[in-house]
């Protein structure tokens, strides 16, 4: 199993800056197509329903105050796997042209996120897990 910041490091690396926002959409849902497609995990760390969409706090800890990124020091694109790169490879092919705001968006609809964040009105700080089994039911739907 990879882990997170190998993730967010191939994610630079292959789709070049981006913003913060839009890297922790893309890392969302490279986790939440891995569960489906793979039927697996992409990485252990937690994603909590933040108010502006799915993150992952251990990512949030080393960017924050960053605006736009270039590259990911803390992680190793090549500690991916074939089956891993494909399925971060397949995300990035349909999510990686769209904009972070659209990501967020789009977040914002879909029902995980949604459930995680009941009981939180819009804005509110909150820090609710997003969990696995929600994620791979949603995306399984959708498949």
């Amino acid at each position: 199993m990879a882990r997170v910041d190998d993730i967010a490091a191939y994610i630079l690396q292959r789709s070049g800056p981006m913003t913060a926002m839009k890297l922790q959409k893309l890392v969302y849902y490279s986790q939440a197509w891995s569960l489906v497609w793979d039927e697996r995990p992409l990485f252990r760390a937690k994603i909590e329903a933040w108010a502006n969409g799915p993150v992952v706090p251990t990512l949030y800890r080393q960017h924050r105050g960053q605006f736009r990124l270039e590259d990911w020091p803390a992680g190793d694109p090549s500690g991916l796997n074939q089956v891993e790169t494909e399925t971060v490879d397949a995300v990035l092919k349909f999510y990686g042209k769209k904009s972070s705001h659209w990501l967020s968006e789009l977040t914002h609809r879909e029902r995980p996120w949604r459930e995680a964040r009941k009981g939180l009105r819009a804005g509110e700080r909150g820090s609710n897990q997003i969990t696995q089994a929600a994620m791979a039911e949603y995306y399984d739907s959708l498949d």
